[in-house]
């Protein structure tokens, strides 16, 4: 009697936003179209574009400014017309993220949806966003900071906890356990040490652009480092130490491969 062959496990593919698919932080481009919409003023826009600016130039994600962020877009936010902020979000996506997307980054989610993964988008971002990001892009789905909405209208406040740090771990792992996903044969990609626990919580992690601490923390496990910010890829010479970073390793540098390859020859 012949044994059935295996079925290889349901892997998936987990992506921060932020740096590590599009250039910048999505929260300031929201805070651009409320502006657009005349729902914020200039000297809050300033605030902004301040936090931005830092972020940019720093290449490290602040906890207390992305803390900032998220309570002034409450504020922003609170008693409007939920449909009249989704409005703003898919205008921010069509009009500009879709824009800042780094290329080669796409391409190697495009990858892991040719191999049959899901994809999935994980960030800090208003859940809106994300969700239409994702969809934008014809990724599996996003999931993103979730505000209260009461009636039709927000109330200010967010519903459990801001989709960062160890959050960001918590909603893979339901995702995962909801769609019947294997976590140590997925693959998860961020910019920054702040997602330590998202990275940790998969087989295979990938740092994108990363931060400082991040590379450091990379190279010492033998991850996979991927460079958007230069005019190639690259990947970290250090050998994977266990046997699933190494097929993800393999997946990660074989995508970012193909998809240089398709972009030069654009």
């Amino acid at each position: 009697m012949t044994d059935a062959p295996l079925t290889p496990p349901k892997a998936a593919a987990f992506f921060d936003v932020d740096n590590t698919l599009i250039r910048g932080a999505s929260l300031y481009q929201v805070a651009r179209g409320l502006a657009r919409r005349n729902l914020v003023t200039g000297r809050q826009i300033l605030h902004y574009a301040w936090k931005q600016w830092k972020y940019l130039t720093s290449g490290k994600e602040h906890v207390k400014d992305l803390k900032f962020v998220t309570d002034v877009t409450m504020e922003f936010v609170a008693g409007r017309d939920a449909a009249l902020i989704a409005d703003v979000c898919r205008e921010v996506v069509d009009d500009i993220l879709i824009n800042k997307l780094w290329p080669s980054t796409l391409k190697i989610a495009e990858g892991h949806l040719q191999l049959g993964q899901e994809v999935f988008l994980v960030t800090a971002a208003p859940n809106e966003l994300a969700t239409m990001l994702a969809e934008r892009i014809g990724l599996t789905g996003g999931m993103g900071t979730r505000a209260e909405i009461v009636d039709g209208r927000y109330t200010g406040h967010i519903e459990g906890s801001p989709l960062h740090g160890q959050a960001k771990a918590d909603a893979v792992r339901r995702i995962a356990a909801e769609r019947g996903i294997d976590l140590a044969a997925s693959t998860a990609y961020s910019d920054s040490s702040n997602d330590l626990p998202m990275l940790n919580a998969v087989g295979n992690a990938v740092a994108v652009n990363p931060d400082a601490s991040l590379r450091r923390l990379a190279r010492r496990n033998g991850w996979v480092i991927i460079e958007c910010r230069r005019s190639r890829f690259w990947r970290d010479s250090s050998i994977p130490s266990n046997p699933n970073a190494a097929v993800g390793a393999g997946i990660a540098a074989g995508l970012a491969a193909a998809a240089i390859g398709k972009t030069r020859r654009n």
